[in-house]
């Protein structure tokens, strides 16, 4: 009896464990089976993204490739547009050749003009020369390079054979760079290849202008001075303040030039402007050997929207522009022997160029111009005709 009673224990026993490892076995593969289910989910998301991600990049790709295109096109279209820009401002030149503006001459001043032409008759001008030339056009324009800053002046020495080219960087400053000829200037470093001169006093503005060897320059101490300096001996030779009482800017686009000398087939001249006569520009004819004034006249050229002016042949040329660069002209011009005027003159018109001239130094040797805008040194080539014929 006790041994069958133990049989039953032993099977009762094997019967609940085979049990429980049954059950454990159906919960395990319960699990595995979501764990499959959640890998195959997985792996379908995985795939799916695979594919839009697949399908995205194939879309930023034909975007680009249609961004390359349309730049392709518009670079196309501007080249286009830039060709008949330039077409159109040849045009407009040649309009503006055949058909001037009227001269820039301020209607209220018409009773100080006829002032000034009756003093003028008492007032004879002594020529120097039988120069008779007056401007008829720009010929032609040339770019010789880009240095230093916005403001400037770059000249050669008209009288003699010296090919030298001088450069003046800035509306301030007191080291000249000197070259031999223009092409050392036009292929060579400014800065590393240019012989330099340092003066004794820092220049203001860009009025300056070298004529037979000296370095005539305007300097600022408490008063205008033109200060004469050989550049040969590197020495002051003399300097000289003009009598003009209270001088304000003379051009009204160029604020930093007082005084502006230039050089013709006369000799030397000064531009400038006072505060009793603020509207209209001065002209004085100086004497190069002791500086000072021969003759002085009142000009009916304004001041307003000026940017620079030169002298040719004993005419006052001045040039003017806009507060927004735009292009430069000669509209106002002021003969001192009488022979020409503003209202039988042409305005004469200049290339389309960067920004505005900060300096204009003509070149009676060679019938140019020595300009520097905005940075660039260029050429303008004059094309003259006898006053003669404007009558």
């Amino acid at each position: 009896m006790p041994g069958l009673l133990a049989f039953e224990l032993l099977l009762l026993v094997t019967t609940i464990s085979a049990q429980g490892q049954t059950a454990l076995l159906e919960y395990m593969q319960g699990r595995m089976a979501v764990l499959e289910d959640r890998i195959s989910q997985w792996h379908d998301q995985s795939s799916r993204y695979t594919a839009e991600l697949r399908e995205f990049k194939n879309q930023v790709l034909k975007m680009l490739d249609n961004i390359e295109k349309e730049r392709d096109s518009v670079r196309i279209e501007l080249e286009n547009a830039n060709v008949r820009v330039d077409r159109l401002e040849r045009e407009v030149d040649y309009l503006e050749t055949q058909n001037p503006a009227p001269p820039c001459v301020d209607i209220d001043e018409k009773l100080t003009e006829l002032h000034n032409a009756k003093k003028k008759k008492k007032e004879k001008y002594e020529k120097l020369t039988d120069c008779s030339d007056t401007i008829s056009q720009v010929n032609a324009m040339k770019i010789l390079k880009r240095f230093g800053s916005t403001s400037g002046l770059w000249t050669k020495d008209p009288v003699g054979n010296s090919e030298k080219v001088y450069v003046f960087d800035g509306a301030g400053n007191d080291t000249v760079y000197v070259f031999s000829r223009m092409k050392e200037f036009t292929l060579s470093s400014v800065s590393r290849k240019a012989a330099k001169i340092r003066l004794p006093f820092p220049w203001l503005g860009t009025g300056h202008v070298v004529y037979e060897g000296n370095l005539y320059y305007i300097r600022n101490d408490n008063e205008f001075q033109i200060i004469k300096f050989n550049l040969a001996n590197k020495t002051v030779v003399d300097s000289a303040v003009l009598p003009i009482e209270e001088p304000v800017p003379v051009y009204g686009l160029s604020k930093f030039n007082y005084i502006d000398i230039a050089a013709d087939e006369e000799g030397l001249w000064a531009i400038y402007a006072t505060k009793e006569n603020e509207k209209n520009i001065c002209l004085a004819k100086l004497d190069p050997s002791n500086l000072g004034i021969e003759q002085m006249w009142d000009t009916p050229c304004p001041i307003e929207n000026a940017e620079s002016a030169f002298v040719v042949c004993g005419a006052l040329y001045v040039v003017y522009n806009t507060k927004l660069p735009s292009r430069s002209r000669i509209q106002c011009v002021f003969d001192v022997s009488g022979t020409i005027s503003s209202e039988n003159v042409p305005v004469v018109y200049f290339p389309k160029r960067y920004g505005s001239h900060s300096s204009m130094k003509y070149n009676p040797k060679e019938k140019q111009i020595y300009a520097w805008d905005d940075g660039y040194q260029i050429i303008y080539k004059l094309s003259m005709k006898p006053k003669e014929e404007l009558y």
